[in-house]
This record gives C-alpha cells, structure tokens and sequence, in this order.
C-alpha cells in the first residue's frame, strides 16, 4: 500500500471517529436536558401505586394525590412517607374521573 493510500484511510478513520464522538455528545445532551412541560406528574394530580408493589389493596386504596414534583424526577405524595419514582405507579389514564 502506498504512502498516501495510508494517509487517506489513517484520516477518514480519524474524521469518522470525531464525527461519531461529536454525535454521541449531542444526544447524551439532548436527552439529559428536560423541558419544564415534559413531566409525568403535577401537584394535586391522583397516581396509583401497581398492584405489584402494594398487594392486597383495592385501586382506591392505592390512590394518592402528589404533593410536589421533586428536581429528579421523583414525588413526594401527601400520606405516604419518602419519594417515588415514575415506575411504581401504574400508567397514568387521562380519561379517569378523579374520585
């Protein structure tokens, strides 16, 4: 292989390895940024817990209001100690009628 066949492979590597770097830092950006509209949970709205995490219950057992939105992600609900996190509630269902 010539000199400059080598030069010309060595700098499309090295161009293709910046390019997917550069693109790799751009989505871990975008999806770590969270827009203040995009949450799964607002003040006063019901959640219920899965039936997984408290058996035995009744839905409206399982049902709570949350209290506040925590910076991670996770709610603080109003009679239940501790934050909770989206994966311990069943999807929410707009269409419900709030009891």
């Amino acid at each position: 292989m010539k000199n400059r066949t080598r030069w010309l492979l060595g700098g499309l590597a090295l161009g293709a390895g910046a390019i997917s770097a550069v693109n790799a830092y751009l989505k871990r950006n975008m999806q770590t940024e969270r827009k203040a509209e995009d949450v799964w949970a607002r003040p006063g709205m019901p959640v219920t817990f899965r039936a997984e995490v408290m058996p035995g219950r009744d839905r409206h057992e399982r049902t709570f209001l949350v209290e506040k939105l925590l910076p991670s992600g996770r709610v603080s609900l109003q009679g239940v100690d501790g934050e909770h996190a989206e994966k311990e509630f069943d999807p929410v269902q707009f269409d419900r009628p709030v009891s």
